[in-house]
Parts: structure tokens; C-alpha cells; sequence
């Protein structure tokens, strides 16, 4: 059987982007898990540090983290919710290096960012909302995960929080509106596969 496009567009954007490994689903989402908990432990630092700088620092250190590790497990966590298996994680640069300014292009390009890959036989089978939805909850999550962190930090009180909200609203509405004009972002594939597109350009 020819390949689904949602499969096809997952090959291609391995091929763009630069891989630096893959991890078994289970070690990837031990790994997120991890992540996601450790930014927990800045985040209490924060809120309970009687230093101006490490308060600062513990809560940049906690959006950070977030920022890093709830975006694949989203399409992973959605997606088993809808059915849809997943074979493994990468972990390598961003899949829309195009959302972001020149250098800070080449920067992202070369942070580890996890990324999945589908079974082609579950895309196949999923219906067309069932993998918009699955698509649209990585980037989705990557801009409210991080945000509720700083609206974490700036309801206990943490010194700079409320410039530092300010600060992680706008990079979400970036990262958002970035992702929709993209050619390659979550938000594209999810279009594709509610129209049927048989491929991502």
C-alpha cells in the first residue's frame, strides 16, 4: 500500500532535520517524564529561595525544562488516546527551523528537541481529526506547558515573575503563530491530514 501522508511527511521531516539519536518509545518517554518532574524541583526553588538571582535563574531553569520535554510526549500521550502507535522518539533540531531568526535559527537546528515517529500501518487506519489532533498537541503543549509554568512562578510571588510571564506569553503566541505559517510544523501536518493531502511539500 502507497504511504499515508502524515507517514510520508514524518520521513521527510527526519530527513530534514538534524538527528542526533532515537530512543525506544518507552526510553523516550521515561526520559520526558524525567524531564518534566526535574522542572518541578526549580520551579519549588523559586517560590521558596530567599535569593533574588537563584529565585530568577531556578525559574527560567524550570520554563526551560518544560519547554524541552513536554512536546513529544503530548503527540505520544494524545496519540495513544486516539489509537494511533508510535515506533520510536528522535531526538535532534527543530522540525520548523524556519519559525525562528537567523541565529537563533542555527541554534535551535542543533538543540535536542524529541520528536516521533508513527507506525505506518496505525496512520493509515487513524482517521484524518484523529492525526490533526494527534499533530496540533505537540506544539500546542510546547507553548502552554511552559506558560503555566510561568504563571506558576509569578502567582507564588517570584521575584522578576510578572516581566518573566509577560516574557513567556509572548514567546507562546510566537511559537504558535510561527507554526502555523510553517511548511513543516505540526500545525501544517495537521492541515494536511484533514485535507487528504497525500504529501507535505
Amino acid at each position: 500500500m502507497p504511504e499515508g501522508p502524515l507517514q510520508t511527511g514524518n520521513i521527510i521531516l527526519l530527513l530534514k532535520r538534524k538527528i542526533f539519536g532515537r530512543l525506544s518509545v518507552v526510553a523516550g518517554n521515561a526520559v520526558q517524564v524525567a524531564g518534566l518532574l526535574a522542572a518541578c524541583v526549580p520551579l519549588s526553588l523559586a517560590r521558596s529561595a530567599h535569593s533574588k538571582p537563584v529565585a530568577i535563574v531556578a525559574m527560567i531553569a524550570a520554563w526551560i525544562l518544560f519547554y524541552f520535554f513536554c512536546h513529544g510526549i503530548a503527540h505520544w500521550a494524545v496519540g495513544r488516546i486516539l489509537g494511533i502507535r508510535f515506533a520510536f522518539y528522535t531526538v535532534g533540531g527543530t522540525g520548523n527551523p524556519t519559525g525562528y531568526p537567523g541565529g537563533m535559527r542555527w541554534i535551535f537546528e542543533r538543540l535536542p528537541f524529541f520528536g516521533v515517529q508513527t507506525e505506518k500501518a496505525s496512520m493509515q487506519q487513524a482517521s484524518p481529526l484523529a492525526k490533526a489532533i494527534m499533530w496540533s498537541a505537540g506544539v500546542t503543549s510546547s507553548a502552554v506547558v511552559p506558560t503555566l509554568g510561568a504563571v506558576c512562578a509569578w502567582r507564588a510571588g517570584v521575584p522578576g515573575s510578572k516581566l518573566f510571564l509577560i516574557f513567556a506569553v509572548i514567546w507562546a503566541m510566537a511559537t504558535l503563530s510561527s507554526n502555523w505559517r510553517s511548511k513543516t510544523g505540526d500545525f501544517s501536518k495537521a492541515r494536511h491530514a484533514l485535507s487528504g493531502q497525500t504529501k507535505i511539500n
